[in-house]
């Protein structure tokens, strides 16, 4: 998966915040938890990461980087469907479980 160079600096200050990060894992799991639509919980999640993108840009010297001449509106749904993927639930299998023959 690739990311934008928006989603890379998050990812990287979640990395050297480990209470930041912590809290983004528990956002991914409640997500998971009360997802409804496919793609849904991911949507949810990218609106929120941009909030705390705007959020900690002034107090991040490499999120703030991004944002000279003005923050512009940029999509974190990689980021978003990333997150899911990495702290989430495991998928579940589309087999049933049963004896192997």
């Amino acid at each position: 998966m690739s990311l934008n160079r928006y989603e890379e600096a998050l990812f990287s200050y979640w990395e050297k915040s480990p209470d930041e990060r912590r809290h983004w894992q528990g956002k991914v799991t409640d997500a998971a938890r009360s997802a409804g639509q496919p793609g849904e919980s991911a949507r949810t999640l990218e609106r929120e990461l941009w909030d705390h993108f705007v959020e900690r840009s002034p107090h991040v010297p490499a999120l703030r980087e991004l944002g000279v001449g003005g923050l512009r509106r940029v999509s974190l749904l990689n980021l978003a469907e990333h997150i899911i993927r990495l702290w989430g639930p495991p998928p579940k299998s589309g087999k049933p479980a049963g004896p192997v023959p």
